[in-house]
């Protein structure tokens, strides 16, 4: 009986692990496509002010903006090391949390959950 109480626990910590790493590494996990998707559909979709959330520049092609942040930020993200999820790094400079603390935490909640929801 000891022996089937060890094993199962043995399981399930191997399963958190393999559970953490998808968790962790989603900019291995998710493509571009997937999470530009799911910024969109964060931002308000259709009835968004501003489509994809892009503020920094003026653009007719918000989308291939958005693209290319999602592009250069895997560079960065794999460059440092802040120990943070690829989403989570993505949404502090997204939306840093220095300039909204609260939209900061929305966002990467919100984006994470599009991103479930669409698998």
């Amino acid at each position: 009986m000891r022996n089937k109480v060890f094993l199962l626990i043995i399981i399930s910590i191997l399963s958190s692990f393999v559970l953490f790493s998808l968790y962790a590494y989603a900019e291995d996990y998710y493509s571009n496509e997937q999470i530009a998707d799911a910024i969109y559909k964060t931002e308000g979709g259709k009835k968004a002010r501003v489509l994809y959330g892009i503020l920094s520049i003026k653009t007719t092609n918000p989308k291939q903006v958005c693209l290319n942040t999602i592009k250069n930020h895997r560079l960065r993200h794999k460059k440092h090391s802040c120990k943070l999820d690829f989403i989570v790094c993505l949404g502090n400079r997204y939306c840093p949390p220095s300039v909204d603390f609260i939209g900061n935490k929305n966002w990467t909640k919100n984006v994470k959950w599009w991103l479930r929801k669409n698998e």
